[in-house]
């Protein structure tokens, strides 16, 4: 570990503790060149599937395009930031999960759509209008009705 100060690759571990949110080994770092202090963190790699999207195109899993359908899709809904959170927490873990090289992206849509629906119903059924790209009002009504046969809320 380099010295951001003067660049030395000499230095000591003063303290170690875990992270608040348990994710990371945080630690104390001395120079032993220039004495002066500094804080690294150690995370374990996560191994994410590439993405094979609808017309084959094949790009890296991005939990930032996730949390922002599902912010959309909650939009003026009365869900809370932290239970976006744990829902696109749950939809990354997932993936890493199925220790795939790669993961189609209607995986991944129909997951975060099985979370929504569990989440909030009109949430849902924003995301699956999107997602579905329903062609017109009738695949669009049979959807809501699935939903609402199904006991949505």
């Amino acid at each position: 570990m380099k010295c951001p100060f003067c660049g030395s690759a000499e230095n000591k571990v003063i303290d170690s503790r875990i992270s608040k949110d348990g994710k990371a080994i945080r630690r104390r770092r001395e120079c032993l060149g220039c004495q002066k202090r500094f804080t690294t963190y150690e995370y374990v790699e996560d191994i994410l599937p590439m993405v094979v999207k609808k017309d084959g195109r094949r790009e890296p899993f991005d939990r930032t395009k996730i949390r922002n359908g599902v912010r959309t899709a909650c939009e003026k809904r009365p869900i809370s930031t932290e239970a976006i959170e744990k829902l696109v927490d749950d939809v990354e873990a997932a993936c890493q999960e199925m220790q795939s090289e790669e993961i189609p992206s209607s995986v991944i849509g129909e997951k975060v759509m099985n979370e929504l629906r569990a989440l909030d119903g009109v949430a849902y059924v924003r995301f699956a209008s999107v997602y579905r790209q329903f062609r017109d009002v009738a695949e669009f009504m049979s959807e809501l009705n699935a939903f609402v046969n199904k006991g949505g809320k």
